[in-house]
């Protein structure tokens, strides 16, 4: 019988060194249009500078691989245990989330040697996976850090974007990066489920993290969903009609966030309504493409407004789990939400869901310090499903959980509407 970590583990795409180095080398080229001072900056907590992805995504490898499993390995320095942990209590201390971004040292340049002098080592590691119990596990290990990577890499262009967004001028982090066509968006339409029992949960086949865990059988009503995510004209319609303005619309702890944090449209929206923040700068706002960059409650006000409500997050996968994997994600190279786009399930923007971010029947989180990659974030946030324009090819599928606090918005987070049956 496979271990935990195998059954989540999966077969591999690719052999497992041109893997590793593939998602190792894209981590490092997504910082080839920055200055090494772009990349030390922090403007919210949320936000981790460019640098410290670099440098944790690094020591991820070298804690719970390298020197775990690598005889006579000596840890590069010492110092980095703390300052590049990011929340495994388990493994010891660490420097406090807040003040990433007063870390000046070490330097770029010294993280970049880390992560040679690593990446090296891994790879002497990797000749030692195969078919054995032992080398099956330390594959699936690899296979856990390099999904943690890529999720990193996700994260190091969102907050990158916030970072640049602040800037009195807002100049682009990617200034070559295309405009895509304009095309109309698909005429809005539900689709009728019927409801019944259904399977949730990831079956085995391929690699997942532990929250996709296990399958198991929910109960879905007759509902029906939107063929498609709401677009920015849709959004808009919203604030003109004074969305922001009526308390009605909004949960209590959403209208709290729109009068404390003066929301009035999304975030990156500029003051017209007709431009936005994108990663190649200021660009006009294409009303077909799907609205993002909005928090779960601005996403509750609207179904609310607009007589729906949003999907439970298993009424998101059954339906989605006919498609294939496939949308506006990272490799199509747009980089942000495309018009026309936003009628399958995966890409643009990930999905706001009506569901708590909470353990499926009978969970049980991955054994010692890995236990706390998801485990313990499973109270006040919220499920979203589906990736985003920035999420690496290969890394989404249905089963797909991912999670934020509700007033979150610097994500690609965007949605979609459901009804029940009855209405």
């Amino acid at each position: 019988m496979a271990t935990t970590a195998e059954a989540l583990a999966g077969p591999a795409a690719a052999p497992l060194s041109a893997r590793y180095a593939e998602v190792r080398t894209l981590t490092v080229t997504l910082t080839d249009t920055l200055e090494v001072e772009d990349t030390v900056v922090q403007t919210m907590p949320d936000v981790s500078p460019t640098k410290w992805h670099l440098a944790h995504t690094t020591w991820f490898f070298e804690r719970f691989l390298l020197d775990a499993h690598l005889p006579g390995y000596e840890v590069y320095d010492k110092t980095y245990d703390f300052l590049f942990n990011s929340y495994y209590v388990t493994a010891g201390d660490m420097h406090r989330r807040p003040e990433r971004g007063l870390l000046s040292r070490p330097t770029f340049a010294e993280i970049l040697a880390y992560r040679t002098h690593v990446d090296e080592h891994m790879q002497r590691l990797i000749e030692k996976t195969g078919e054995d119990k032992q080398g099956r596990e330390l594959a699936a290990l690899i296979v856990l850090g390099l999904n943690h990577e890529q999720q990193h890499q996700e994260l190091l262009l969102t907050d990158i974007k916030h970072v640049f967004s602040v800037h009195p001028h807002r100049p682009a982090v990617m200034p070559d990066l295309p405009v895509p066509e304009r095309v109309p968006a698909p005429k809005l339409a539900f689709d009728a489920q019927p409801g019944g029992i259904v399977r949730i949960g990831n079956g085995g086949d391929g690699f997942c993290f532990d929250n996709e865990t296990p399958r198991h059988d929910a109960l879905l009503h007759p509902h029906r969903i939107a063929n498609r995510l709401v677009t920015n004209r849709e959004y808009r319609a919203f604030i003109d009609d004074g969305g922001y303005r009526a308390p009605a619309l909004w949960l209590s702890d959403g209208w709290t966030a729109v009068n404390e944090h003066g929301w009035e449209r999304p975030l990156y929206w500029d003051e017209d309504l007709e431009s936005e923040f994108t990663l190649g700068g200021m660009r006009p706002i294409d009303p077909d493409a799907p609205v993002a960059h909005v928090s779960f409650y601005e996403a509750d006000a609207y179904a609310r407004w607009a007589g729906g409500r949003l999907p439970t997050e298993f009424e998101w996968e059954h339906s989605a789990s006919a498609e294939a994997p496939d949308g506006n994600l990272f490799d199509a190279g747009w980089l942000h939400p495309v018009s026309g786009g936003g009628s399958g399930w995966f890409g643009d923007v990930w999905e706001w869901t009506s569901s708590p971010y909470a353990p499926y029947p009978a969970f049980r989180p991955l054994a010692g310090s890995l236990g706390e990659y998801n485990g313990k974030f499973m109270c006040n946030q919220v499920t979203v499903r589906g990736g985003s324009c920035v999420t690496s090819p290969g890394h989404i599928r249905a089963t797909y959980r991912s999670f934020f606090y509700p007033g979150a918005r610097w994500q690609f987070t965007g949605f979609r509407l459901a009804k029940d049956a009855a209405s």
